[in-house]
């Protein structure tokens, strides 16, 4: 007969549950993460304490977590399978706004958003007029969408047109080290929009420089001015067109933030 809020271990031995309170308050820091089966557990308590399994569908809307990342949650208990996990998870955040800086961010998938961080893409094409609001001039971060974009590798022929090899090619579809899916990884600089005909868009050198065809390119260009990773990956909650996020100020490459970022009367 087993005694109610007591654990029998795998030795026989009988551990004491304690009682759930579901209004408690604890604080941890995150220690793993599974993004594609989305859950993870957190550290709490004291060196004795098991760490809490938590599922995604606890967190923030939109909010994505880390491990390191400290956070306060509370604990419920599944009726069903007897098993405690965190709910009503909340991620600490010890940063003044002093700290942050408030930039404007869009959103591209893989291999586009690593070629355009690395450099070889210098203009990127839309249809829609996403970029059009936007001066020359006009800084904003680049985020990695968390799909492929589905071209079906064509991207590779228009770049071998351009005479590279396929060790170079997938250099240049590459993040480094430390740079993911679901994360701010670069800060670029814009320069003009502009219209543009399939007769331009078919010209070989405007296919290199948006890594595709032309009847696969938007109408609208957008010319990349320059562009550099920042000091380290952020994660940011994708959305699409032009968003705006807060991010540390660290992050930001040495003399992007020289220039005051104007604010501009565009609803995004």
């Amino acid at each position: 007969h087993k005694t109610p809020n007591t654990i029998i271990e795998w030795d026989l031995s009988i551990t004491s549950k304690k009682v759930v309170d579901p209004n408690e308050r604890l604080s941890g820091e995150v220690t793993f993460v599974n993004r594609e089966k989305r859950f993870g557990f957190i550290r709490y308590g004291d060196s004795g304490t098991t760490d809490m399994f938590f599922h995604f569908n606890e967190l923030p809307y939109g909010a994505e977590v880390d491990r390191g990342d400290e956070v306060t949650f509370s604990i419920a208990t599944d009726r069903r399978k007897g098993k405690d996990a965190a709910t009503n998870i909340q991620i600490s955040d010890s940063r003044s706004d002093e700290d942050l800086v408030e930039m404007r961010v869009f959103s591209m998938n893989l291999p586009f958003a690593a070629l355009l961080s690395n450099g070889y893409k210098t203009l990127e094409t839309r249809n829609g007029t996403m970029f059009t609001p936007y001066p020359e001039g006009t800084k904003m971060l680049l985020h990695v969408g968390q799909r492929m974009y589905p071209d079906g590798d064509r991207h590779i022929e228009v770049m071998k047109s351009g005479g590279l090899n396929d060790d170079e090619i997938m250099n240049l579809k590459s993040l480094p080290p430390g740079f993911s899916k679901g994360m701010a990884v670069a800060i670029v600089e814009l320069g003009k929009t502009f219209e543009t005909t399939l007769e331009q868009r078919s010209e070989p050198d405007f296919q290199r420089a948006v890594a595709a065809f032309g009847s696969d390119s938007g109408m609208r260009a957008t010319e990349i001015r320059r562009v550099e990773y920042l000091k380290r990956g952020v994660k940011v909650s994708g959305r699409g067109g032009v968003f705006k996020a807060k991010v540390d100020k660290n992050v930001i490459p040495d003399g992007w933030l020289d220039t005051p970022q104007k604010v501009y009367s565009v609803t995004v």
